[in-house]
């Protein structure tokens, strides 16, 4: 387990090199200007010339990536251009508020997509399980932004459940979470289907039914345990999308959370907020898939690890 561990920190700092890499580049590549963006369209070209010196944007690309990667070796994510503070005080101002959203997303995703996926795989090919299958397709295909209006429409606006917009309560919480665990309740539903209809074929079921065991126990006790293996590695995958790719529902709902803070540096070429939140999004999904790694083998004790 521990050689396990190593081999995966290993990988994982190969990873988060690797994505350091190839966003630094993207984002050298661009055609905006940061020094530009920050001096105004109204500054003059030694004005701008001077701001790119300041922030050493004038170096060379690799110059500029090797500063980069000795800073954040001592745990230093840069400077914001635009706010002036360092990225690692914006990041971790916004952490709760998106560790609030991720939680409660994943919960609505797995909440639904295991009650909807045994549901069908208990009435499959019936009415009930073809139903499932298409309200999972539709979940998977809309668009966040759609689904987050749609609900802002009808449960905040007509129905008035829900406020609009905001932080803090837990009836902000609800609408930000269904939008983002819809999606992800698609796909589980699909894979709790295939996984639970292969497990409900396997001997030790139909022995235990021929024991004379209940359904509901055969279901929970029996079969929902092994079906839900491929869920695993799915939540730890999640981990790091919820952390990075809540941007369009953050923006909708007024979340104040990492995506927001991502989307504000977009729009203002700020680059070390975009590296820095791209590195700590790597940084979540490289956790959860090693958390999936380790906690898979103690829900089902037939997986060992070499």
């Amino acid at each position: 387990m521990m050689f396990l561990v190593l081999r995966r920190l290993a990988q994982a700092f190969l990873i988060l090199l690797g994505v350091a890499a190839i966003t630094f580049v993207l984002l050298y590549a661009l055609p905006a200007d940061p020094a530009r963006m920050i001096a105004g369209r109204s500054a003059t070209a030694q004005t701008v010339a001077n701001i790119r010196h300041e922030l050493g944007l004038d170096q060379p690309l690799l110059v500029q990536f090797w500063h980069y990667l000795t800073n954040l070796l001592s745990g230093n994510l840069g400077r914001s251009y635009a706010q002036k503070t360092d990225v690692w005080t914006l990041i971790v101002a916004r952490l709760p508020a998106t560790l609030t959203l991720m939680l409660a997303g994943i919960a609505v995703e797995v909440i639904l997509g295991l009650t909807l996926g045994t549901i069908a795989a208990i009435r499959r090919g019936g009415f009930v399980d073809r139903l499932v299958m298409m309200a999972s397709f539709v979940g998977v295909s809309a668009p966040q932004f759609v689904v987050a209006l749609l609900l802002l429409y009808v449960f905040a606006v007509t129905l008035g459940w829900f406020p609009m917009s905001g932080y803090g309560t837990l009836a902000h919480v609800v609408l930000p979470a269904t939008t983002l665990g819809v999606l992800g309740a698609g796909w589980y539903a699909r894979m709790v289907r295939s996984a639970m209809i292969d497990v409900l074929n396997q001997d030790y079921v139909r022995t235990a039914r021929a024991k004379g065991l209940s359904s509901h126990r055969i279901i929970f006790r029996h079969a929902l345990p092994n079906a839900i293996l491929p869920i695993i590695a799915m939540i730890g995958i999640d981990i790091g999308q919820f952390m990075g790719g809540v941007v369009v529902v953050e923006a909708v709902y007024g979340w104040p959370g990492i995506g927001q803070l991502a989307w504000q540096a977009i729009q203002q070429v700020d680059i070390p907020i975009i590296m820095g939140v791209t590195l700590t999004s790597a940084l979540a999904i490289v956790i959860g898939n090693l958390l999936a790694d380790l906690i898979a083998p103690v829900i089902d004790p037939r997986i060992r690890t070499r």
